[in-house]
């Protein structure tokens, strides 16, 4: 029995220490399949971006001067006009009567004054003479002066009834594009009430926008040194952008929001932006060069702040401490942390730790590269 119990025990030490011996084989850590990219040195523009409305540079809504009925219009709706187009006439002919009135009236006091002139003269002679009284050249010289004065109102309401007839017949005041009609022909519109046409000019045109107020500092600064340009893209359309002037910078910051509002003046000689439209705007301030980028998936935040894992050449990786300028777009620029060259994991940080060993895959296939001394930037 003691032996059987010895050999026993012989046997099962012998099992314990082969599966002792197989442990660590069997919990040898695997290669954490990433991707990753390489940063780079390259120029970056320094840009704000924002979300715009398109406003006319001008807009008029065209109302009647005088009161009476709409007898014609002379433009389409949604025409390109100049300034002094006929757009549409109010019935002249109520205008041109009172007119008539005016001038007749005019020529009857004329001929009364010439009367009266005549008379004045007739009897400065007299008195000259001493054949009249002082009291009859007086009453004669006051005549002709009232009349005078009733001739010159009289010009004055013709004037005035001409100016009305004038009215009759409504000219485009700037140059732009017509909207709706919003009165028909025969209807009978008031004076500055009721409105006709609306014209907006569509070139050149302004994009409206705001900014952080802690942008303005930058943007104030960069636009005494030129004029920076601003691009402007309907959405859905980033390769359709066009590009204008900063025009404009408000005085003031909105308290309730702390913006700052700003205006981009754009040729749009295709009309390519429309009034009302919503855009996305870019306002490039200079170009950094030599700026060193990164994809914006490899940095990671932290409780000590951003990190990326850098891949170090035996294929481990180390969290290496970064400062973030800015944002560009896809890309992060780094100020400090990096240098070209660095090879930073994009995708599959989750499961990474110091010194954790890597297998580096490319960012559109699953299979792992094909050889271990592949170029650094096959792992893009």
């Amino acid at each position: 029995m003691r032996v059987l119990v010895l050999a026993g025990l012989l046997l099962s030490l012998t099992a314990c220490s082969r599966q002792g011996a197989e442990e660590p084989r069997a919990q040898a850590p695997r290669a954490v399949p990433v991707t990753v990219a390489t940063a780079e040195a390259k120029a970056v523009p320094l840009q704000v971006s924002a979300i715009g409305t398109v406003q006319a540079l001008k807009t008029v809504s065209v109302k009647p001067q005088v009161s009476g009925q709409l007898a014609r219009i002379f433009f389409t709706e949604g025409q390109d006009v100049n300034v002094g187009d006929r757009l549409v006439e109010i019935d002249p002919r109520p205008f041109q009567a009172v007119l008539g009135q005016a001038e007749a009236a005019l020529a009857k006091d004329q001929a009364l004054l010439e009367s009266a002139q005549k008379d004045e003269q007739r009897y400065r002679t007299l008195l000259e003479r001493n054949l009249i009284a002082r009291q009859q050249y007086d009453q004669a010289h006051a005549n002709a002066a009232a009349l005078a004065a009733t001739v010159q109102a009289d010009r004055s309401a013709v004037d005035n009834a001409r100016l009305q007839v004038g009215y009759t017949l409504i000219r485009a005041p700037i140059r732009g594009r017509t909207g709706a009609a919003i009165v028909r022909e025969g209807n009978v519109v008031t004076a500055n009430q009721t409105e006709l046409v609306v014209i907006n000019q569509l070139s050149p045109i302004t994009v409206v926008f705001t900014v952080p107020e802690n942008e303005l500092a930058d943007i104030r600064g960069y636009r005494e040194r030129g004029t920076p340009k601003v691009e402007a893209a309907l959405r859905g359309q980033p390769q359709a952008a066009v590009t204008g002037d900063l025009t404009f910078i408000d005085n003031r910051v909105d308290p309730t929001t702390g913006t700052v509002q700003l205006k981009a003046t754009f040729a749009n000689t295709d009309t390519r932006l429309w009034p009302g439209q919503f855009v996305n705007v870019t306002l490039t301030l200079a170009v950094q060069q030599n700026a060193i980028v990164v994809p914006r998936e490899a940095v990671q935040s932290g409780q000590q702040g951003s990190y990326v894992f850098v891949v170090k050449p035996d294929r481990a990786v180390e969290p290496r401490p970064v400062t973030v300028a800015r944002e560009a777009g896809p890309e992060i620029v780094i100020a400090h942390g990096l240098t070209p060259g660095d090879q930073v994991v994009t995708e599959g940080q989750a499961r990474l730790a110091a010194g954790t060993h890597v297998e580096i895959r490319t960012a559109t296939a699953e299979a792992p590269a094909a050889s271990p001394a592949a170029s650094p930037a096959t792992g893009r």
